[in-house]
């Protein structure tokens, strides 16, 4: 009966994931190609990843909205690697070490390390990725692709960095790709209006979708009418084609034991689980942060999850996985309810590889790239700015910071720069809040408040320094649970010189409790 029952709840919410799965399986396709090309792996390594993402992950997962795959963090973790090691199955049992490491971590509960990422940094994180999306995406819409697809970091592969991509685009553009795009843009923009919400028939048809067979349609028009504006396949969705099932079984590599005793493989396994396990933390964090039921997935699952994604892709031949943001920004953005979507993509994914390459290859790219620049739009609206800004010129300086770090470095770097802003802003505003000191002409108070730590330490000896001579001095500790030793420590020494300034001195504590903060100096209660 139980068994019965869930997966009737697990199954209904098919509406919205069926639609939001074939969203994430069209951005996922062309990301898990160009990933796998800037890694230096087999393109059909990356597919595989994508797969077993979906598939494996996304049923072990606690997330119900969070979509796995390779990630654009890992390239060039990966392309070291690749290239260092003897042969590309010593880099496929790097993959499953690094799973199982993953699967440790998990089991030692590591997850709690996404506790401690600031909710101004996440969103910082989110914004940040989709401004990347629009200005990275902005060259394969007009047809300039000398980069690769999924590419995240400021510098860039090809020579060129973000900015200057740009510019080098407008200068090489395809008119059919631009026509594509632009198109493919407007077809979304009409997706969100009112008038097609509203129709019961329209709305049930993703505009992802149709993105995609107008975009095929018209270079179909174009290379039947109009063949100045035709796109050849450098500008289309290139996936490997097999003629049968044992040609596409030959496709898949397998990890090969022998090397186990190379200290590089080692060395990258370690390397690769801590980068991915970070990874995953953050886009966990950010998913969650995006949820409109605001589910709470849990961390620990989620490392042990991708552990055993990376253990099922690294024996299969695919690259690492890890919880990604644009493809879970995607899933969210479509209206998924649930981790069906996440499943769903990577069947799909698997069935039309398989068996429908050819006609995914007829995809223009610029028609993926107008999908990924309206998810970063989506991300990136002036609402965002706006709700930041009202918590707080600390949480929005925070969040700025994060933005331009990640756009001009790349995610875990920007991320970490966020982080570290952050806490220095915690920090100065907890500055002054565990002591409050008022002056009456030359009778002073000093007051702690429920919890004071070494943070007040330095506030607390200049505060102390200044009182001029000839005051007095009440110390009040009456309503304190904690007062860090260093801060009793600069209580104690102030009061050791405090009759040089003939400063009287009276402490204050709560004659009920246990609690003797001040012991061993002269106390008048």
């Amino acid at each position: 009966m139980n068994n019965s029952n869930n997966q009737s709840a697990f199954f209904k919410d098919i509406g919205s994931d069926i639609p939001a799965s074939i969203v994430v399986f069209l951005v996922a396709l062309p990301l898990c190609l160009g990933i796998a090309l800037a890694s230096g792996a087999p393109l059909f390594s990356g597919i595989i990843a994508g797969i077993v993402g979906g598939i494996v992950v996304g049923s072990l997962s606690g997330s119900q909205l969070s979509v796995s795959g390779p990630a654009a963090g890992l390239t060039i973790i990966v392309f070291t690697a690749i290239s260092k090691l003897p042969a590309f199955e010593a880099f496929l049992l790097v993959v499953v070490l690094a799973g199982i490491f993953q699967v440790i971590l998990g089991k030692l509960k590591a997850g709690i390390i996404g506790d401690f990422i600031p909710a101004s940094v996440i969103k910082g994180m989110l914004t940040a990725i989709g401004i990347i999306l629009i200005f990275k995406q902005l060259p394969h819409l007009v047809g300039f692709d000398s980069d690769f697809e999924g590419d995240e970091e400021f510098f860039q592969k090809d020579g060129h960095n973000t900015f200057s991509e740009i510019y080098y685009a407008f200068q090489a553009t395809q008119i059919g790709a631009i026509a594509i795009g632009a198109v493919s843009i407007l077809i979304q923009i009409l997706w969100e209006s009112k008038f097609i919400k509203s129709n019961k028939v329209l709305s049930l048809f993703p505009a992802s979708l149709l993105v995609v067979f107008t975009g095929v349609a018209l270079n179909e028009y174009f290379g039947k009418f109009l063949p100045e504006y035709y796109l050849s396949p450098a500008f289309m969705v290139s996936i490997p084609i097999t003629s049968s099932v044992h040609e596409f079984g030959s496709l898949f590599t397998f990890p090969d034991v022998k090397y186990i005793t190379n200290v590089n493989v080692w060395i990258s396994a370690a390397t690769i689980a801590i980068i991915a396990s970070l990874e995953s933390l953050l886009s966990l964090e950010a998913a969650n942060k995006l949820d409109p039921y605001r589910r709470v997935a849990p961390a620990n699952r989620e490392l042990t999850a991708q552990g055993f994604g990376n253990i099922v892709s690294g024996l299969l031949g695919g690259i690492p996985v890890t919880a990604v943001i644009v493809r879970s920004s995607a899933n969210i953005n479509s209206g998924a309810k649930t981790k069906l979507s996440a499943i769903l993509h990577g069947i799909l994914l698997l069935i039309c590889v398989a068996f429908i390459p050819s006609l995914l290859n007829k995809i223009p790219l610029s028609s993926l790239a107008a999908i990924l620049i309206f998810v970063g739009y989506k991300l990136t609206k002036p609402d965002v700015f706006k709700e930041v800004y009202s918590k707080g010129i600390d949480q929005f300086l925070a969040f700025v910071i994060t933005i331009v770090a990640i756009l001009f470095t790349d995610l875990l770097i920007g991320i970490i720069i966020g982080v570290l802003f952050s806490f220095y802003f915690t920090i100065k505003s907890s500055y002054q809040s565990g002591v409050m000191i008022v002056n009456d002409e030359n009778r002073y108070l000093v007051k702690f408040g429920q919890e004071v730590s070494f943070i007040n330490k330095s506030y607390l000896r200049h505060s102390l320094e200044d009182i001029p001579d000839n005051s007095s001095l009440l110390i009040d500790s009456t309503k304190s649970r904690f007062i860090d030793k260093d801060i009793v420590e600069v209580v104690i020494e102030f009061a050791r010189h405090a009759s040089l300034k003939n400063i009287k001195i009276e402490i204050k504590e709560d004659n009920r409790s246990e609690r003797d903060f001040f012991k061993g100096m002269v106390v008048n209660k």
